[in-house]
């Protein structure tokens, strides 16, 4: 992830979609499960407006993403944040709810309660359990939710105003042929540096589907946001 996620189509692709989400934010932001830190040093370029805060539970994760983004990174889980109640404006939480060791309805009254009023969470989470697979396994996702299945968990956790698509979209087919078939039963991670032309017209087609004016029904990823009360 380290070597992959400043390059790798996928992850600039999430990333875009995050900067997104977090438009007319302002204030101190949250990167809960940051990994290696590629969000954050995203945003130390992108929104340097933002006071800019990490928590990961792998040290060696959260070394490398204090170094990379500059940004004050905790150690610690989701399931029970090290921070104070009502001391961010958002929190971003990317394929962090999906984990085999977080519980996602713990982890979302964390990030419910270190939100101030009005804060925004912004989640992302894979789609389809049926799309689950040999990358999955290697990355120990234990969930893979539809979009309404999003909007269920923020509902119960005491979440207004939430919005869920799928986006993705328009690989969804090739994901399907790369993960059911050609890498059925092998245990390598999608994670992995691609042929510079193959990264730009895979992440091409994610940017094209972006700039649509209206989300796809469908979708390898759901992206969520929500405000609290």
């Amino acid at each position: 992830m380290n070597k992959a996620e400043a390059r790798l189509w996928w992850y600039r692709a999430l990333h875009a979609y995050l900067l997104d989400a977090l438009a007319g934010v302002t204030g101190r932001v949250l990167d809960a499960g940051c990994g290696t830190g590629g969000f954050l040093t995203v945003l130390r370029t992108r929104r340097p407006d933002l006071a800019r805060v990490g928590v990961e539970w792998d040290g060696a994760a959260a070394g490398r993403a204090r170094c990379k983004s500059g940004s004050a990174i905790a150690r610690g889980s989701v399931n029970t944040l090290p921070f104070g109640n009502a001391c961010f404006d958002a929190v971003v939480s990317a394929d962090v709810l999906c984990h085999a060791a977080v519980d996602p309805a713990a982890a979302l009254q964390e990030l419910k309660r270190v939100l101030r009023p009005n804060g925004r969470v912004v989640l992302n989470m894979p789609a389809y359990q049926w799309l689950a697979s040999a990358h999955d396994r290697r990355v120990h996702n234990a969930r893979r939710l539809t979009a309404s299945a999003v909007v269920s968990l923020l509902q119960r956790s005491g979440f207004h105003l939430i919005r869920a698509r799928y986006w993705n979209g328009l690989l969804l087919p090739l994901m399907v042929v790369q993960r059911k078939i050609l890498a059925r039963g092998g245990a390598a991670s999608d994670v992995a540096v691609f042929p510079p032309w193959l990264d730009a017209t895979l992440h091409g087609m994610t940017e094209l589907e972006r700039r649509l004016p209206f989300p796809l029904p469908v979708g390898g990823s759901v992206l969520a946001i929500a405000e609290t009360s």
